[in-house]
């Protein structure tokens, strides 16, 4: 019989709370002694929802801190002054490369010409980056939305990362309404859902929030 919490002790409680945290801990421990070895993960950040690129860009911090190097290569929106790559590249060009690639949204530029060339020519980078095996995570930013565009063939970049990519080197591929075929191969995959925005409500994007 379960005892009633609002009959017991505060040593009553204490105790039956160790003994449920046991518990959970052996159970966990037994699941961690299955798990070993690493492997370059193919991370995937997509959905509607902010994110995306602000959780890429904190793995990416995690790997400046652990002394790691590391590198981003920013398709569509290279052209904005952004925080992350102020940080990057003022206090950690030694450790973390940084390559903004695009040329603004497709709305910008209204050229598909143009926004065709600036794809290929960070997709070249990417391959570039990825194959050096010193590079401990390559960050592909909003690289779906050059997919989404058909900007760059979807069956190439699968290819790539399916039989190129060092086995140790993480990719993060960011950006919305990722290809099945990206989900497919993909270690990890998050979706970013949008519950509420500020830009609804009249709010512009801020710096220290959306760039």
């Amino acid at each position: 019989m379960t005892p009633d919490p609002d009959t017991q002790t505060a040593d009553e409680t204490d105790a039956r709370h160790a003994s449920k945290m046991a518990k959970k801990k052996a159970a966990r421990d037994k699941i961690m002694a299955t798990k070993g070895g690493e492997k370059g993960l193919i991370i995937v950040h997509t959905g509607a929802g902010k994110g995306k690129s602000s959780s890429a860009f904190g793995m990416i911090v995690r790997c400046v801190a652990h002394g790691f190097p590391c590198a981003v290569v920013q398709f569509i929106k290279g052209a904005w002054d952004t925080g992350e790559r102020r940080l990057l590249t003022g206090h950690f060009g030694e450790l973390c490369q940084f390559h903004a690639m695009g040329e603004g949204f497709t709305w910008e530029t209204q050229d598909r010409a143009r926004d065709i060339a600036a794809a290929r020519a960070g997709w070249e980078k990417a391959k570039e980056l990825i194959l050096d095996s010193s590079l401990r995570m390559v960050v592909l930013d909003e690289i779906n939305i050059a997919l989404r565009y058909d900007y760059l063939d979807i069956a190439e970049v699968v290819d790539f990362l399916t039989t190129q990519k060092p086995p140790l080197t993480h990719v993060v591929l960011t950006g919305r309404n990722a290809k099945d075929e990206l989900i497919e191969i993909a270690d990890l995959v998050t979706e970013m859902t949008l519950v509420k925005h500020p830009f609804r409500s009249g709010i512009k994007a801020q710096a220290g929030v959306e760039f």
